[in-house]
């Protein structure tokens, strides 16, 4: 039987945590955001497929290329976060599989599947976001999740298919199968200026004992 984490730990993963928009002026070194992903990643994936990848944007130059895709509501608080992570998918993620489940022959199971391959990278990615958050709450860093951005321009700026694109693509994404799942800031909020709290669903409002 594993331990039980303290209340302090489901305080600052769950109970305590916040959606942050105001942040305050501190970085968020690279070896946090690698410690991040070292945590993140041992979160369970249907056969283990892990098809989240991630772009950290952390620089102004990197920000100004995400600020066209941004709806108006979300560029302050996502050009004065720290680092913006492009939560992504690879829709040819099981290219890995033999690498990842080396047990099985499951590349072949989605290879000539794409409907299958592509609902399988979108739900695992979104999960792997998931664990992405709670990673980050664990090392102390606030987050700050999102939709509201245009899907097309961000695959388009950091994901083009074309690898003629840029040097941008080639170097990072070669023979690109990536698509934008979510967004996400991240760094040190300022709880003071956080809204009052909303509701959730009691247990009986969504759950069923059968």
């Amino acid at each position: 039987m594993s331990e039980r984490l303290s209340d302090e730990g489901m305080d600052l993963l769950f109970r305590k945590a916040r959606t942050h928009n105001n942040w305050r002026p501190i970085p968020v070194s690279d070896d946090v955001l690698r410690e991040l992903y070292d945590l993140m990643k041992w979160g369970a994936t249907s056969a283990n497929c892990s098809p989240a990848r991630i772009l950290f944007l952390r620089t102004p130059e990197a920000k100004q290329r995400l600020l066209p895709a941004l709806a108006p509501g979300n560029i302050e608080k996502t050009m004065s976060a720290p680092v913006t992570a492009i939560i992504a998918y690879d829709g040819k993620f099981y290219d890995k599989l033999p690498k990842l489940f080396p047990h099985a022959d499951a590349r072949a199971w989605f290879a000539d599947t794409p409907e299958l391959a592509e609902v399988t990278a979108r739900r695992n990615s979104s999960l792997q976001g998931a664990y992405f958050m709670l990673a980050a709450r664990a090392l102390g860093l606030d987050c700050g999740p999102m939709s509201g951005f245009d899907h097309a321009k961000i695959d388009h700026e950091f994901f083009p298919a074309d690898a003629t694109q840029g040097a941008f693509q080639q170097e990072y994404f070669p023979d690109s199968h990536i698509k934008t799942n979510f967004l996400c800031n991240l760094g040190y909020g300022e709880p003071e200026k956080l809204f009052p709290r909303s509701p959730r669903l009691d247990f009986d409002e969504a759950c069923k004992l059968l």
